[in-house]
């Protein structure tokens, strides 16, 4: 029985320092061992929503500059799965949600530095799914509920991205999250964990600060 899990990918050096978060990932991947790795990444934006559906070593994509040398040197060679890929297809069909696929796309940052640090072995199979952000909160939750079930069948879902993300107001010295940025984030984990949907489903005009955490 595996989880879904959000978990924050932040910045592409998390691939390679050691912190408390780090080694928390370390310990997600010591804790549940899948038989497969379905994993949504804010990097990949697409109008419609596209499955990596090859059986092939993906390409490590580095997409971003001016890191360490060290960085990109790391390839994880991680496979995928037509066969998991059929499955996703069936259960959004199932939901009445048109999909693509995609033969060709490697993983990105938003992928691959979080599963370097849980499982650097590479030997699971894995599925990477395009986010749409056209999609208003209500149909992207339809999405996720279009793969419930897969838990139960060992094939973990990772939801990978950031609850809070405006980089221009990032200050690259401080320290201390905004107050802002507080306020927002404990808004979000206050009405998800009261299964408050309806809230969700309107953070834009609900939640405090929305348009400063998430400027689009």
């Amino acid at each position: 029985m595996m989880p879904s899990l959000f978990l924050a990918h932040g910045s592409p050096m998390l691939a390679i320092q050691d912190t408390d978060y780090t080694r928390f990932l370390k310990t997600l991947g010591e804790t549940y061992k899948p038989k497969a790795i379905v994993i949504f990444t804010a990097h990949w934006e697409s109008g419609v929503l596209t499955i990596s559906s090859s059986d092939n070593e993906y390409e490590t994509i580095y997409d971003f500059g001016g890191f360490p040398p060290e960085l990109y040197e790391i390839k994880y060679r991680a496979k995928g799965s037509s066969h998991i890929a059929s499955i996703l297809e069936t259960k959004f069909k199932n939901k009445g949600i048109s999909v693509h696929h995609n033969m060709t796309r490697g993983l990105d940052h938003g992928s691959w530095t979080l599963l370097h640090r849980m499982y650097p072995e590479a030997n699971i199979p894995v599925v990477q799914i395009s986010v749409n952000p056209f999609l208003s909160a209500k149909e992207q939750f339809k999405i996720g509920e279009a793969l419930k079930g897969l838990g139960q069948e060992d094939i973990l879902v990772i939801g990978s991205g950031v609850t809070v993300h405006n980089l221009r107001a990032l200050k690259w010295n401080q320290t201390t999250p905004e107050k802002w940025a507080i306020e927002f984030d404990d808004w979000i984990i206050k009405h998800m964990q009261n299964n408050d949907k309806d809230a969700l489903f309107n953070w834009e005009k609900n939640a405090p600060h929305a348009q400063l955490a998430v400027p689009r």
